[in-house]
């Protein structure tokens, strides 16, 4: 019997209110639940002492016998100071350019590299001197 600490949706349309509760996986969200833990209430203000309810002695008991929280259930639960904070993510994947667009980018990358280089090459460069000039035509030889 695999368990899940999850939250189940009440509340009306457009104003959800959630009860922390502990449930076997193959449960429906909102269905059948073996025990209530508490309940999360976004609605109020971050401070509210209403936002999050919960009885600690039994998410321990439910946690030593081997209960899951959820992703988010967790992070509920690690502000409350009973679990350590989930490793998240910090930069997503899927949304990352992909190989072509990476060498799109790199190119451009290495071609604006290039001219500032060049650019910086002119800049230090001492101005050429100017050409030694030729004697006219009309100058008497000696």
């Amino acid at each position: 019997m695999a368990l899940k600490i999850r939250l189940a949706r009440g509340g009306t349309k457009k104003r959800p209110f959630y009860r922390i509760v502990v449930a076997q996986i193959t449960a429906p969200r909102d269905g059948h639940f073996i025990e209530r833990l508490g309940t999360y209430n976004p609605m109020v203000p971050h401070d509210h002492p209403q936002r999050v309810t919960l009885v600690a002695e039994r998410i321990q008991h439910w946690l030593g016998v081997g209960a899951l929280p959820t992703d988010r259930v967790a992070l509920i639960l690690s502000k409350a100071g009973l679990v350590a904070a989930p490793v998240r993510r910090e930069t997503p994947t899927q949304s990352a350019p992909k190989k072509k667009a990476q060498e799109r980018i790199a190119a451009a990358a290495k071609a604006v590299n290039d001219a500032a280089e060049a650019a910086a090459k002119a800049a230090a460069a001492p101005p050429p001197a100017p050409a030694a000039e030729a004697p006219a035509a009309d100058a008497p030889a000696e």
